[in-house]
């Protein structure tokens, strides 16, 4: 029985100031240098995104070696290891940096600890294209923490020299017992209590808000987004019942049924359009009322990168 009359979208959602200066800086690099421009990864998780940038002449690879010599190549939002910019030097790539500015900070932070002679622990997921970059700024004495059971067996050269940092996407129960385990094997151990990044943090708190109002919440963005399934995990462990959809095409009405309202969130790299395109879609299917939370207005902005500059 289709008893659904509300859409409560969540404020702020979608888009974050990292996502706009990466695709701004691939759109500029067209202008600039016209197509094909390539661009190493995807330039966010995202595969309307992605679609559409491939429909304007961009050229997403999976391999440095692969992109023909002094083409223009862009490093992902998630960021690159020392070794990949070294062989982009070595091939004759002109490269863009449009590593979101907050991932920089978090390279920075674990040069920084290196160089002091610590053991750095990236708490984070294994293979995570931002992990891996952040990894990557060092050689050596860098481990990557994906559980308390990791935390628990990780071994370092001296305890008293530990530090950590951790991926901008994950959620604050992803992060704190981590740091609780590591806390308690390394008593002196250095680093941030979070590098969960605002805007991370806010969508989660909005969620955290939707579950007070409805019980079905539905997140916009692609299943490689790791931040839109820490949102999903965040409204199940709130009480929600919740799904990932990539577009109003995934949705499955009986997902509804028995609904009064459903919550509407999206990723930080799905587009604001494809928001509205869900909400279009519970509209023909019964809701007549669409309202939207007060929220935290974002006011931070990068400036896209240009060529040889970060």
């Amino acid at each position: 029985m289709n008893t659904l009359k509300k859409i409560i979208l969540a404020n702020p959602r979608g888009f974050c100031a990292g996502v706009v200066r990466a695709i701004a800086t691939v759109r500029l690099a067209l202008d600039q240098y016209g197509p094909p421009i390539y661009v190493l990864h995807e330039i966010v998780h995202n595969k309307h995104v992605v679609q559409e940038l491939e429909a304007l002449g961009v050229v997403f690879m999976e391999e440095l070696a692969d992109i023909p010599r002094g083409a223009v190549c862009i490093f992902s939002a998630h960021g690159v290891a020392v070794a990949v910019e070294q062989q982009a030097q070595k091939l004759g790539l002109r490269t863009i940096d449009a590593t979101c500015p907050l991932v920089s900070s978090v390279h920075r932070m674990v040069e920084k600890y290196h160089a002091e002679g610590c053991d750095v622990l990236i708490i984070g997921h294994h293979r995570h294209p931002e992990v891996e970059g952040v990894a990557g700024r060092v050689m050596g004495r860098v481990h990557v923490i994906a559980s308390e059971q990791e935390a628990e067996t990780v071994q370092v050269v001296d305890p008293g020299k530990v530090a950590y940092v951790t991926q901008t996407t994950l959620s604050q129960k992803d992060i704190t017992g981590i740091i609780q385990k590591l806390e308690q094997r390394f008593p002196v151990i250095r680093g941030p209590r979070s590098n969960v990044c605002y805007a991370t943090q806010n969508r989660q708190n909005v969620v955290k808000e939707l579950a007070q109002k409805t019980d079905v919440l539905l997140v916009v963005g692609s299943k490689s987004s790791s931040n839109s399934n820490r949102l999903r995990e965040v409204g199940v462990r709130a009480g929600m019942t919740g799904y990932l959809i990539d577009d109003a095409t995934d949705i499955h009405p009986e997902w509804l049924q028995g609904q009064g309202s459903v919550g509407v969130t999206a990723g930080a790299s799905a587009p604001e359009r494809l928001v509205q395109g869900v909400v279009q879609w519970l509209q023909q299917y019964g809701a007549t009322v669409v309202c939207e939370l007060p929220g935290k207005e974002e006011q931070v902005t990068f400036q896209p990168a240009v060529l040889g500059k970060s």
